[in-house]
């Protein structure tokens, strides 16, 4: 009887908390879509049409938050540093090749499932969101104007960049943006010259749960190499509808056959899974092993699919095709 009574207590107790939390989250949503509201009746703000329709945004943002890798290196390029910004995975808080750009900046959880009470506790004045979670879009929509970036896969990072600056009011800034790439490319081709004019070099990230993701012709990474120039082997100069191919068995290594191979390893144990398929007489007759072509990379920048990523991937082209003999 008395441990009936003790459960039925703990009981009382845990639903009246649970009401005064959604009380508290009801009444900040409704003095945050007071001020939402207030700031589209301005002059203040301009209307941004996307996905779910469209959103007045400040002129001026002063408290951007974006719920995606890809926008955040974006809008960091433009020359805006959001308050608060999702992750990639829950191994690496920002990508490497952010690293010196993202301090200060309050991670809000996964990019598919981000922590929707520390946005509004933050009050930013301008959301940021990937099509991938708009279904959260109207919880969004009451916390702070919110806005929904197309993203149709790698192939179409260009397009997203274009559509970030357009929503940040960031126009000029992209043009130089775009300006300064194309200037990249420009004199990588030049230190390239014609020495990889017969070579072809294949792109891929070896998993061990997956397999290997080939990066093909309109991924992210060949993007940047249509760019320059740069020839592919046959299996990987093709498009398709994610930007790679996947297959998961070792008895298909001639898919990742290349006279040069970029590896894009991030985890250490897929590296070491990754040189002791090497090792294997299947490895051994890669044409990129014998001469030392196998070059391991940070797949997060090569996958970045922003001109951020872009001038990394581009740096390492510099460091393993122009400076390596």
């Amino acid at each position: 009887m008395i441990k009936r009574i003790g459960s039925a207590i703990i009981l009382f107790l845990f639903v009246g908390l649970t009401i005064i939390l959604v009380r508290t989250c009801d009444d900040r949503l409704t003095d945050t879509s007071i001020n939402v509201s207030r700031l589209s009746s301005t002059t203040d703000c301009r209307m941004v049409q996307h996905t779910m329709g469209e959103t007045c945004v400040p002129k001026k943002p002063e408290r951007v938050a974006t719920i995606f890798h890809v926008t955040l290196g974006n809008a960091l390029l433009l020359g805006v540093k959001p308050i608060a910004s999702s992750i990639v995975n829950m191994e690496n808080l920002f990508p490497a090749y952010l690293q010196n750009k993202v301090g200060g900046i309050e991670p809000l959880g996964s990019q598919n499932e981000p922590n929707l009470e520390r946005i509004l506790m933050l009050k930013p004045d301008l959301v940021l969101v990937w099509e991938n979670i708009q279904t959260i879009y109207p919880l969004l929509s009451q916390i702070s104007p919110t806005v929904i970036v197309p993203w149709h896969g790698p192939a179409a990072w260009r397009e997203h960049f274009d559509f970030v600056a357009k929503a940040l009011g960031k126009e000029e800034e992209a043009q130089q943006a775009w300006k300064h790439y194309y200037q990249r490319i420009d004199e990588l081709k030049v230190a390239l010259g014609s020495r990889y004019q017969d070579k072809a070099i294949s792109v891929f990230t070896p998993s061990g749960r997956w397999g290997f993701f080939i990066q093909v012709k309109n991924s992210f990474a060949g993007s940047i190499f249509n760019d320059l120039g740069l020839q592919r082997p046959k299996l990987q100069d093709v498009n398709t509808s994610s930007g790679y191919v996947i297959f998961n068995s070792e008895e298909k290594l001639e898919m990742i056959d290349g006279d040069i191979m970029f590896v894009l390893a991030n985890r250490k144990e897929d590296k070491e899974a990754f040189e002791k398929i090497l090792q294997k007489p299947l490895g051994k007759r890669l044409k990129a092993v014998q001469p030392g072509h196998v070059y391991f990379v940070d797949n997060l920048s090569w996958t970045g699919s922003n001109l951020l990523a872009a001038d990394a991937v581009i740096n390492d082209l510099y460091k393993y095709l122009v400076n390596i003999p």
